[in-house]
């Protein structure tokens, strides 16, 4: 529950708020903002779970947080994906423990209530005759999936995510990611605000300076005509347009406003993948592919993930807000569904280039957080190539204010 005077606090900052700068202090570093964050964003939009392949068979589940709850993925016996709120209709018991599992039926471990994994309550020993099972059936959270991607979201009335599915499904699809297997899970907690993992993600101005394995094939331009470009990288995207017309792959950015991004653009010219040395990072080409120089897609979408499709493997970043100070980031690293480590892949060499990123990353945010709880800190101006920081953080004041009424004089409070 928010109050009354948290309500005004947010919208104060709010107002304070330059756009094109960095936020107020307080939404980085305030145990009460977290708050705000978790119920005004996290419980109330759509957000990236799992790939449908980390739930393959009937009664695979994933658990994940949101906004201080537990959230059960699961793969019903019908084939289909859905979500619970992941507590016991008993006495509220969690029913998943862990990160991941298998069960023929969920039993609670407190009481041993049984559900059907489609939510049905199936048996609660010990319960008069005239106890009625039909109206404890575990509660539901909405659940879509977006070409192999599950989403959920806890909101009583969720916001449509139609328009993200349009934009980025011609994109994803032809990399089949529902037909990939896990090659790799990593997890990490890095110690700064969800916030600033997100925008340390949001930009390559710091790329030069703190990522010499992923320079290797990224390009460090976000945009097919940036005004940043170099004459070699618009003949990397001449050459990597005509190469996609060809297939038939969508390229050009798409029209996801300040809420989500999803653009292709080629690798550094030589590098295919995200490789030490730029070589293929699998032999098995996703999906029908046979070109395995076809660049990256890179998509987000706000709050809380990003993700690169290639020709030879995919990888999705989850990030879940902890606490003010505190951030899982979760990478998974995906790949053929036939693709047989030792033989297709060496799984040290897939994993090298973003394991040493991710660790980079950390310590850039961090570093990032500990200076904003200097009482010097004050909001800073983006540089043109934040463009996408300024998008996020618009986002951002844009949530809160849907939640709690725009500022009463944005312009008044913040001269």
């Amino acid at each position: 529950m928010i109050d009354a005077s948290l309500q005004d606090r947010v919208r104060a900052l709010v107002a304070e708020r330059r756009p094109g700068f960095s936020l107020p202090r307080d939404f980085y570093v305030d145990e009460a903002l977290f708050r705000v964050d978790e119920e005004a964003v996290f419980a109330a939009e759509w957000l990236f779970a799992c790939n449908a392949c980390e739930i393959a068979e009937p009664g695979d589940w994933l658990t994940l947080r949101i906004a201080g709850a537990s959230v059960v993925v699961l793969r019903d016996r019908d084939g289909a994906v859905r979500a619970f709120h992941n507590t016991c209709r008993h006495r509220g018991s969690r029913l998943c423990l862990g990160e991941k599992g298998h069960a023929n039926r969920l039993v609670c471990p407190y009481h041993q209530w049984v559900y059907e994994l489609d939510g049905r309550l199936l048996d609660a020993r010990q319960m008069p005759t005239d106890f009625d099972p039909s109206g404890y059936g575990l509660k539901p959270a909405h659940c879509t999936v977006i070409a192999g991607l599950v989403y959920v979201c806890v909101a009583e009335e969720p916001p449509s995510i139609e328009r993200f599915r349009a934009a980025v499904e011609p994109y994803i699809a032809p990399h089949r990611p529902d037909r990939t297997k896990v090659a790799h899970v990593s997890i990490i907690v890095e110690e700064a605000n969800w916030k600033l993992v997100i925008e340390n993600n949001r930009e390559c101005y710091h790329c030069a300076a703190n990522h010499p394995e992923l320079l290797v094939t990224l390009v460090e331009f976000a945009l097919p005509d940036d005004p940043r470009a170099t004459a070699q990288f618009d003949r990397l995207m001449s050459g990597a347009r005509a190469r996609w017309d060809a297939l038939g792959l969508p390229h050009a950015p798409a029209d996801g406003g300040v809420e989500f991004r999803c653009i292709r653009l080629p690798f550094n010219e030589g590098g295919v993948s995200f490789t030490l040395d730029g070589g293929p990072a699998c032999r098995k080409l996703l999906g029908d592919f046979t070109d395995p120089d076809l660049g990256s897609v890179r998509m987000f979408r706000a709050p809380n993930a990003w993700h690169h499709f290639l020709a030879d493997h995919i990888l999705h970043f989850r990030v879940t807000p902890l606490s003010a100070d505190r951030t899982e980031v979760r990478t998974t690293w995906l790949v053929h569904e036939d693709a047989v480590e030792g033989v297709d892949y060496d799984l040290e060499r897939l994993t090298a280039v973003w394991t040493a990123t991710n660790d980079q990353d950390r310590v850039l945010a961090e570093n990032n957080h500990r200076g904003i709880l200097s009482r010097a800190y004050e909001p800073g101006p983006y540089a043109p190539s934040e463009f996408m920081l300024a998008n996020f953080a618009d986002w951002y004041a844009g949530r809160l204010a849907d939640r709690f009424g725009a500022p009463a004089s944005r312009l008044e409070a913040a001269e």
